[in-house]
């Protein structure tokens, strides 16, 4: 059948065909899940090429003051969806309760108190945004200082062509950023592979009863998931006009490997490519948005993290204060924008947000064990979130064209998209 052949289908099947697996053999499938850890680090390996020359570009490419336009439409879209995104989650927590009357069993790693403890509070989180040497923040993927010294260094770059009118550093940026595409492009082949081991791991160790013990929490972050999506497509609708009746076909792509990953920037390269060609967002403002949005972006692990916070207090019956609440709010948008983008984050993260606001540990490892289910919530509004951004900052200057989003004209992104459509179908990480 001529849909088995379409990347995002055999994905589809590569991921249930695993849960099924997982299921039948149990924890003998744990033996397989080093396959799919092996995907992984193969996309995580480009993410950090990727990003820096897609910013650098962007950003090197533009005019001083478009450039200042853009960032500052950028952020704006971004602070104040991730505003909304804590505010919503409080509001179900509270309502819902995810965490009273839950019971939970077993410990938490005792390491995690102690890695937690590394980030002593908001000074210190704000500070780590600028690393005093990019070689280690790129060795570590911290995402965020590699984001601020790329968006420095295009600064610059843009400056050095306004005055000497020497476009040798762009262009090669330009090219080395097409390289590391079709590299990807070379991983993907094996998407499916590396899926079907994943889950078939994931569902033989924990199968499903972990997920009906905390069936309030996750059914908060859906909720919450669901609110600020429509949000999304309401200011998108009202800002720009144009029919979301289409939305649901030119999304479906890259939510489907986002959710089938959990992994922000493993969907990276498809959400860059829809963003052009589907939507009609202009290649530059979908190089400098979206890239900025891969980390400052995350609006689903912003209100995962509010739950988490209220989730904690219910569970232990600690009466949060005002000043908790908006430190809990204040401290998810920060993680939001400091958390490294790869699977395996979550833990480090709820015991940062326990320690922070002296809340109990214990329930930390029910939320642990059922991770990888709020993750594909998280994931599919992060994902979907920054092209929704993208899509505002473009039509704000003019960057937004109706006639692509309407299918009337087809453009081609400045990757050579043709060869790499089979193969872009996966997505980035965790939060």
């Amino acid at each position: 059948m001529k849909i088995l052949k379409h990347p995002a289908a055999q994905i589809g099947l590569a991921a249930v065909a695993g849960i099924v697996f997982g299921l039948i053999v149990g924890e003998w499938a744990s033996n397989v899940k080093f396959v799919g850890d092996l995907f992984i680090r193969l996309i995580q390996m480009s993410i950090v090429p990727l990003v820096m020359t897609s910013v650098i570009v962007a950003t090197g490419s533009m005019s001083g003051s478009g450039m200042g336009r853009m960032a500052f439409r950028t952020f704006k879209w971004m602070i104040g969806f991730s505003i909304v995104a804590a505010v919503i989650a409080w509001v179900l927590g509270a309502t819902i309760q995810p965490g009273a009357g839950i019971t939970f069993s077993g410990g938490v790693d005792p390491s995690l108190p102690g890695e937690a403890g590394e980030a002593t509070g908001w000074q210190a989180t704000l500070l780590n945004f600028v690393s005093t040497n990019i070689f280690a923040a790129m060795s570590t993927a911290a995402m965020v200082p590699i984001i601020i010294f790329s968006l420095l260094f295009g600064v610059a770059l843009n400056s050095y062509v306004n005055k000497t009118g020497n476009r040798l550093v762009v262009d090669l940026l330009d090219q080395a950023q097409q390289v590391v595409l079709i590299m990807i492009r070379f991983v993907m082949y094996i998407a499916p592979v590396g899926v079907f081991c994943l889950l078939a791991a994931l569902a033989g160790d924990v199968g499903f009863a972990l997920v009906t013990t905390a069936l309030k929490y996750l059914g908060s972050t859906l909720i919450g998931v669901l609110i600020v999506m429509a949000i999304f497509v309401l200011v998108v609708w009202l800002r720009t006009g144009l029919n979301p009746g289409l939305l649901p076909s030119k999304l479906s792509e890259q939510t489907l490997i986002a959710i089938t990953t959990t992994s922000s920037a493993v969907t990276f390269p498809t959400v860059l490519r829809n963003a052009v060609e589907k939507v009609g967002v202009s290649q530059r403002v979908a190089n400098f948005t979206l890239s900025v949005g891969l980390t400052m972006g995350s609006y689903g692990a912003v209100l995962n993290y509010m739950i988490v916070v209220m989730f904690l207090a219910q569970s232990g019956n600690v009466e949060l204060s005002l000043g908790q609440i908006t430190m809990g709010m204040a401290l998810a948008i920060l993680l939001n924008m400091g958390t490294i983008t790869v699977p395996g984050g979550f833990p480090v993260v709820a015991m940062f947000l326990a320690t922070s606001l002296g809340l109990p540990f214990e329930a930390v490892g029910l939320l642990i064990a059922v991770d990888w289910f709020a993750g594909i919530f998280r994931t599919f509004l992060n994902v979907n979130g920054d092209t929704f951004v993208a899509m505002l900052v473009a039509k704000a200057g003019g960057e937004l064209d109706a006639d692509v989003y309407n299918g009337t004209k087809q453009v081609v992104a400045e990757v050579d998209v043709a060869a790499l459509e089979e193969q872009f179908a996966k997505a980035d990480a965790a939060d």
